[in-house]
């Protein structure tokens, strides 16, 4: 029997088999498969692309921007699209992005050239911010005393999306061939969008700002918000490393001494995986300690982590890929538990702009993916894997600057 949940946020909602804390397990499944089902989209394209441009007669250079495409994408999606979820039902936006999303994964599995890809590869993009309507959504719909364990338990979801997309990907296209990827994604959104019909309920739009007003709001926000601030650049700073990392490694492991093709580099996503199951963990201790402490420990994890790759030259080939691996765990969990713990900062700001207040720190959050792919990938052509381990750590060190300036616990 459904039951009705009026949060402080102004929602009213029918919730099927709502707990004592105001969400069914049924209800944040869902919410954390689509999440990462949907962010999953922008990187199953990664380790498919020596396949993919041999099949479609694309040169690398030609190749290397479908990811960019596709973040290019997500990073627009977040800025002009994400804001709308405190104007509309976020239910009604959430079905419409899985509709355009499946058919954009259709069309990039049916592309016959680079030309058509990139398009498709823009459009998984922008409709791929789907997931950022699922987190915010998570928030309004939890109680606050719970509030961090569930977005915690939601951003699980999407952490794994992130991380387990590349081995996915990696294996398919190897067994089955890259356009078969891209199928078997459109069909899981197509599916995600069917649960969401059925078992999401209605939010009631909390402003009725026009588009216009509603886009500038986010500058009045970031301005008006020193918490909003720190949260956006400390976890910016993050993502520099963790990008430099993801996006350089098939590369080094590639060449000498390893020799491993990208199913094997693919692979390290698992180990990524295990660190994003600290999600929940630090939306715990979010709840009961406070998410400051969480940022800072956080961080000081991601730091340490980064740095122990440093000592790779000390060790035998099979040594410094357990080295990696340990590394991806520890640093994976740093940035993670960070990103909870900064996201149950922001969503305390202003209830009623969630939306809004999750597209500014996502936006910084993808600003910092973005340079760090880009810097990575020269530090390592000029002056090799040292310079990006160096690039990692000094970016997750600035992060900690900005945790601990004075003020910064004040700030929320």
């Amino acid at each position: 029997m459904n039951t009705i949940q009026k949060t402080h946020t102004g929602h009213t909602g029918a919730q099927p088999g709502a707990s004592a804390h105001g969400l069914s397990s049924s209800l944040i499944l869902l919410l954390a498969s689509g999440a990462g089902l949907a962010v999953a989209s922008l990187y199953y394209s990664q380790p498919m692309l020596g396949v993919l441009a041999d099949d479609i007669g694309a040169s690398e250079r030609a190749v290397g921007m479908v990811p960019m495409s596709t973040q290019l994408g997500y990073a627009l999606g977040i800025l002009l699209l994400a804001p709308l979820g405190d104007r509309y039902d976020r239910r009604r936006i959430i079905l419409i992005k899985a509709a355009i999303l499946t058919a954009a994964l259709l069309l990039a599995g049916a592309a016959s050239g680079v030309g058509a890809l990139l398009a498709a590869s823009l459009a998984v993009g922008l409709t791929a911010t789907l997931a950022q309507d699922i987190v915010p959504a998570a928030a309004s719909l939890a109680p606050e005393q719970s509030r961090g364990r569930v977005v915690g338990t939601v951003m699980t979801g999407l952490l794994l999306g992130i991380l387990l997309s590349r081995v996915v990907s990696g294996f398919v296209a190897e067994h089955f061939g890259w356009r078969a990827m891209f199928v078997a994604a459109a069909v899981s959104i197509a599916l995600i969008g069917l649960a969401a019909w059925r078992g999401l309920p209605r939010f009631h739009p909390t402003t009725h700002l026009s588009y216009g007003a509603l886009m500038a709001s986010l500058a009045t926000l970031f301005k008006k918000h020193g918490a909003l601030r720190r949260a956006a650049l400390a976890q910016g700073l993050l993502s520099v490393g963790f990008s430099a990392f993801w996006s350089t490694l098939a590369v080094m492991l590639h060449g000498a001494p390893f020799h491993l093709g990208s199913a094997a580099a693919g692979a390290f996503g698992l180990a990524g995986a295990a660190g994003a199951l600290a999600a929940p963990l630090a939306g715990r201790i979010s709840d009961k300690k406070g998410p400051e402490l969480v940022t800072r420990l956080g961080v000081g994890l991601a730091i340490v982590s980064f740095a122990a790759m440093a000592l790779s030259p000390w060790f035998s080939t099979q040594g410094q890929l357990v080295l990696l691996a340990v590394a991806a765990v520890g640093f994976d969990l740093g940035v993670q538990a960070t990103l909870v713990a900064h996201q149950t900062i922001v969503y305390s700001i202003e209830p009623g702009a969630r939306s809004r207040l999750n597209a500014i720190l996502f936006v910084g959050m993808f600003i910092g993916m973005a340079a760090g792919a880009a810097l990575g990938s020269l530090v390592l052509a000029q002056w090799g894997w040292i310079a990006v381990v160096a690039l990692a750590t000094l970016a997750a060190g600035l992060a900690l600057v900005v945790r601990l300036w004075p003020g910064a616990a004040r700030a929320r």
